[in-house]
């Protein structure tokens, strides 16, 4: 009896448990629709400006999930545009009679140099329709300021600051970590370029990983000098001494130099839009946010009924093995995307939308496998996003055309396979010992309880040498080269996307624009519709996965400032198995 009344007593406790979860969830889901506002469609004023103000990264891809960019841990709603949406309504916006400018109002953004430099070119473009751009900042970083300058003017706090400085590539080395914890790496490569390793082995960049990042920072630099200078109608040269002497010491220092038109204060600044949009001073100017105008309705000529489709395929992330969750490429479920869209009859060409360092060799080569099966059935093209490299040129070198922007990293082809050494952590800090007892002299290979032997190493060199010949007979072959030319500008090193074009890697520079463009072509449409790929996850599923994400990034992010980077990243080194094609290289704008 007594039993009895334990086990009732625990499913009682147990329903309520679960009843008091689910209320939860059903609070969570309500607050979010409340806060997000529904689906109805955003009323547009006449006279009005689109605001711009870039607070998120910028995504590839905007989320279907009305619950995305909503904080569980603080019920706070920061909905994310993603670039796909944000292009979109620049052109919409370009279009539309209600719409008579736009407002960049932003100090700093995070962004990837080709997503920033996407998103400045879709702003040249709609400055040509003869609508305003002007741009109001109390600062600019670098990075605000490289955007800002496509503006027809420039604005700031007259007690302002703007950073012009030019750009740093900063390592973390951890060799002194690891000595400290008594780790050691256990490290095979092919490529001397191949730096993704030497966190691990060094405590400063070797020679030929300075080299590489200086063939890599100087031309986006350069290109960013380039953008600013023609539309300020300043040299180069003269923005490179600004730079060097970090000569912009005041506002009046960025007056002087021609790359401010005015320092201004807010309300000031608000007066001058008013005029520009023709308001009365006492009328408020009809301000219309980046997330609102998205919901509004489109003037631009009907959108096509056409049968035909292009499939724009979005491949964001590292690649690992099999199914999953989360931010990444999981082969199986990419396989799965691509093989949907080569069998569907009504899909006459595929765009494959690669942001990439890469990851796992043997799912890059899985999902190679499905480009080619594609490829022969109807035209692939790639476009390049901020990082295409490793892995994620792996996955995109049989297409039919690769198109990046000068600022895309590409390259890095060359592999790796990383292992650790934990005995003497295990038995010096914490007293741990182990022992084995093995069939046969292989049967533990890999162990991180011991070191490597010399005969394990040469047999994992050998599977890291035959990776790397694969690899770049894929290369060599999607691009109509040679392995000795794919091998000379291999080696593990890493392009930006101007020189990528010059030596053969990519074919076109420019967007996800020009290549749907490009793949049309080749299909020889005249009316398409785009289809974008895959389809995004269920509400439900979504939601729980946020959850435990947000709660984990918010409680440790808080304990270490700015950590949040660092914890995701530790979580997918930890994670790595196996060779990789993996190239951590990465140039943001702040």
């Amino acid at each position: 009896m007594r039993q009895f009344f334990k086990t009732l007593l625990a499913s009682a406790l147990g329903t309520i448990v679960g009843l008091l979860i689910l209320s939860f969830l059903f609070f969570i889901f309500i607050s979010a629709l409340v806060a997000l506002g529904g689906d109805s469609e955003s009323q547009v004023e006449d006279k009005s400006v689109l605001h711009l103000t870039l607070e998120e990264p910028i995504e590839d891809r905007t989320s279907d999930n009305p619950l995305d960019g909503f904080d569980f841990t603080s019920f706070d709603v920061n909905k994310k545009i993603g670039l796909n949406d944000l292009l979109d309504c620049i052109d919409k916006a370009a279009a539309d009679d209600r719409i008579k400018g736009i407002f960049l109002d932003f100090t700093s953004i995070s962004s990837g140099m080709a997503t920033a430099q996407t998103v400045r070119n879709a702003l040249v473009d709609f400055r040509k329709t003869g609508k305003f751009i002007y741009a109001y900042a109390d600062y600019y970083s670098q990075g605000a300021y490289y955007m800002a300058s496509v503006a027809d003017s420039i604005f700031m706090n007259p007690q302002g600051d703007l950073m012009l400085n030019g750009l740093a590539a900063e390592i973390m080395f951890f060799k002194g970590t690891l000595e400290k914890l008594e780790i050691k790496p256990q490290i095979i490569r092919h490529g001397k370029f191949k730096s993704a390793v030497e966190p691990y082995l060094l405590d400063k960049m070797s020679d030929e990983n300075r080299r590489q990042m200086a063939e890599l920072i100087e031309p986006i630099w350069a290109q960013m000098k380039k953008d600013i200078g023609s539309s300020r109608k300043i040299s180069p040269e003269a923005l490179e001494g600004i730079s060097d002497s970090l000569s912009l010491r005041s506002p009046d220092d960025a007056i002087n130099e021609r790359l401010l038109d005015n320092l201004i204060y807010r309300d000031q600044f608000m007066a001058i839009l008013k005029r520009a949009c023709k308001i009365g001073k006492d009328a408020d100017a009809n301000l219309i946010s980046l997330d609102s105008y998205a919901d509004a309705s489109d003037p631009r000529t009907t959108k096509s009924t056409s049968r035909d489709k292009i499939a724009v395929i979005y491949a964001v992330g590292e690649i690992a093995n099999g199914s999953g969750e989360g931010d990444g490429i999981y082969t199986d479920d990419l396989a799965e995307t691509i093989r949907k869209a080569r069998e569907d009859k009504k899909v006459k060409a595929i765009v494959l939308r690669v942001n990439s360092p890469g990851g796992d060799a043997l799912a890059s080569e899985e999902v190679w496998r499905e480009t080619l099966l594609a490829k022969k059935a109807k035209p692939l093209v790639v476009s390049m996003g901020d990082v295409a490299a490793s892995g994620g040129y792996y996955i995109s070198c049989a297409a039919d055309k690769i198109v990046a922007q000068p600022n895309t990293i590409t390259g890095s082809i060359g592999v790796f396979g990383l292992m650790f050494n934990a005995e003497d952590m295990l038995r010096n800090k914490l007293g741990i010992t182990t022992d084995t007892y093995k069939t046969g002299p292989m049967t533990d290979i890999g162990s991180m309880t011991r070191p490597m032997t010399e005969q394990e190493r040469l047999i994992i060199q050998q599977q890291v040498d035959n990776v790397y010949a694969v690899f770049t007979k894929r290369v060599a072959d999607g691009r109509k080269m040679r392995v000795s030319q794919v091998d000379s500008i291999g080696q593990g090193r890493v392009w930006p996307g101007s020189t990528a074009k010059a030596i053969g890697l990519v074919d076109e520079l420019g967007g996800l624009d020009t290549a749907i463009k490009l793949a049309a072509k080749l299909a020889k449409l005249k009316d398409y519709r785009i289809r974008e790929l895959p389809a995004q996850k269920p509400l439900f599923e979504v939601m729980l996965q946020n959850m435990g994400t947000e709660a984990r990034i918010h409680i440790l992010g808080n304990t270490v400032p700015e950590s949040n980077a660092y914890i995701l990243e530790s979580e997918k080194i930890l994670r790595r198995r196996g060779i990789q094609a993996y190239s951590p290289v990465q140039v943001r704008l702040r």
